[in-house]
């Protein structure tokens, strides 16, 4: 949270869900669209223009968990990148990357699907920052310089914090969003770098991922199904349990060796459609609140109250939708 370092922390936090309080767990994903939120009410009250560098910077590999010694150990850059385009799903969901190498150099690229709302942009030129940060982090003279930054959404009023911060072109309004450096740069060994402690790293990073699909598959599954079933109320875990042939006991026991309760996926499925179809003006309130499986509208403007602490109708208003 150095972004938001003169603001109400608590507070930020608390608007999606987590606690100032807490300990800080690597592997614990906030959903996108609360992220997203977090990100637009932070721009509203400082620089948005700086508020995804400073983010992106202050970004180290420890805070990657596994995945961050995996980045900072292996033999070159090339190969910390691959590990990052690899194993991206130990703690995101919701953004893919690849890596392309060509004759002009090599891509490292992002693939985040959804509505181009400003939190997604600004994540978008956040997670590049954080790329460039961590890979200065293992260089060994903590230099990385690319050769362009390729940004997909429109560029903000002033260019220089972001020439300044990564210290070459910053291209926006591109074809894609993602980093081309000089291959020679990726080829440059890490200073920590070890070939040992690597291979060790991405034996127990597999097994994670093995495990994390497997958990992602199920979720995904009742989550689609919860979305389906929200027309005709709010859904219930023994209806949702015998859609996917097994017992409402299985189900509950799956979830909780998941660690997360199909009361949170519900929460969480109807908060995340609620704040998609309030930024699309050919929805109603009443129709947002019936669609989210919600009796009454009074109900749906508690509920939402609740999740992102602004009613439904206030919610819109601000984004423009009216």
């Amino acid at each position: 949270m150095v972004a938001a370092s003169t603001l109400d922390q608590a507070k930020l936090l608390a608007s999606v869900g987590l606690s100032a309080d807490a300990t800080i767990d690597p592997k614990a994903m906030v959903a996108a669209t609360a992220y997203y939120e977090l990100l637009e009410r932070i721009a509203a009250e400082t620089d948005a223009t700086a508020l995804p560098l400073r983010t992106g910077a202050s970004m180290r590999c420890d805070d990657y968990g596994a995945l961050g010694l995996a980045f900072k150990a292996a033999p070159t850059l090339r190969d910390s990148y691959a590990r990052v385009a690899r194993f991206a799903r130990l703690w995101t969901n919701v953004v893919e990357y690849s890596s392309e190498r060509t004759d002009a150099g090599t891509w490292f690229n992002l693939h985040r699907h959804g509505p181009r709302r400003l939190g997604m942009r600004l994540s978008n030129e956040a997670t590049l920052a954080s790329a460039i940060a961590i890979g200065r982090e293992v260089s060994p003279d903590g230099q990385l310089r690319a050769q362009e930054v390729h940004l997909t959404h429109a560029p903000p009023p002033t260019l220089q914090q972001h020439r300044d911060y990564f210290d070459c072109p910053v291209i926006f309004n591109s074809d894609r969003d993602g980093i081309i450096f000089a291959n020679a740069s990726l080829d440059r060994p890490n200073k920590l770098g070890d070939q040992g402690i690597t291979q060790f790293l991405i034996t127990h990073l597999e097994q994670e991922l093995a495990q994390v699909t497997s958990q992602s598959q199920l979720q995904d599954r009742i989550r689609d199904l919860i979305a389906r079933s929200l027309s005709e109320g709010q859904p219930k875990m023994d209806d949702i349990a015998r859609r996917l042939g097994m017992s409402s006991r299985s189900l509950h026991r799956r979830l909780s060796d998941d660690g997360v309760s199909f009361q949170t996926l519900a929460e969480t499925t109807r908060k995340e459609l609620a704040i998609g179809m309030l930024g699309d003006a050919r929805f109603s309130l009443s129709e947002v609140a019936f669609l989210t499986g919600f009796a009454e509208q009074s109900s749906f403007n508690r509920a939402f109250k609740r999740w992102l602490g602004v009613t439904p109708a206030n919610f819109r208003k601000e984004r423009g939708q009216v």
